[in-house]
């Protein structure tokens, strides 16, 4: 499969539904139609269990899934950096459960009550202090697997995690100055959570993209592999069938 493809395939699919988001949140605010058969929520790119939560879990989880496979990939050839694909692999697995199940959320209220009662600003959805600390932590630990790999897999992983992390992480800091001060029920706020959620889509595809080139560039070919014995004939033959699945 062409990355290039794959990435304007899900590239067109993330703004049909940042579009269909944005023509609900119009209808609410400007027409008073906050419903419209419940297509208005089931849009809405910040709502929770919708269409939209459902596709970033799922690119999240195909993320997670390619990860893998270098993992494996790399374990086959010993290669020293098979802990950090496996590593990231188990946190891109983690963000798509989180993304339908959120998770770090819950972290708002205990660190809020740490911060006291006082106005937070930038600092209303406390979940992004320990995030950023996260963030930090994480870029020391990735820091030297990152300029071991190729040049054009290292910007391309940047990139993706500029984007990624400044809709999570940036916009929810502007998010929270601006619901603390107006609340969160207006379409100033739903446009600034769209461009969140927007930012870290596209953030995803292009990060997943960067691995099925990464893939392509450094295996000729990966196959999922089915080996079995031939029952019929009651014989162990001296070679055993297979069946693949071309992934890449």
């Amino acid at each position: 499969m062409n990355p290039s493809e794959v990435a304007r395939v899900l590239g067109t699919l993330a703004f049909l539904l940042v579009l269909a988001s944005i023509g609900g949140q119009l209808t609410k605010y400007l027409l008073g139609q906050d419903r419209v058969y419940g297509l208005v929520c089931f849009f809405y790119v910040n709502e929770e269990r919708n269409l939209p939560t459902f596709f970033s879990a799922l690119l999240l989880l195909c993320a997670a899934i390619l990860l893998m496979v270098i993992a494996i990939l790399k374990k086959k050839q010993m290669d020293p950096d098979v802990f950090r694909w496996g590593i990231l692999a188990l946190g891109f697995l983690y963000m798509a459960i989180d993304e339908g199940f959120p998770i770090h959320e819950k972290l708002s209220a205990p660190v809020r009550g740490l911060l006291g009662d006082g106005p937070l600003g930038i600092f209303y959805f406390a979940w992004v202090i320990p995030g950023i600390e996260v963030v930090l932590v994480l870029t020391l630990f990735f820091l030297r697997f990152l300029f071991r790999l190729p040049a054009k897999t290292r910007f391309t992983f940047m990139l993706a995690a500029t984007l990624f992390i400044g809709g999570a992480i940036g916009m929810e800091l502007v998010g929270g100055r601006y619901a603390e001060l107006h609340g969160r029920e207006n379409l100033t706020y739903s446009m600034i959570a769209t461009v969140e959620e927007s930012l870290e889509m596209a953030g995803v595809i292009v990060f997943i993209c960067a691995l099925l080139r990464y893939i392509a560039d450094n295996y000729m070919e990966v196959r999922f592999q089915l080996d079995y014995f031939d029952r019929i004939k009651g014989q162990q033959k001296g070679s055993q069938e297979s069946k693949g699945v071309l992934i890449v």
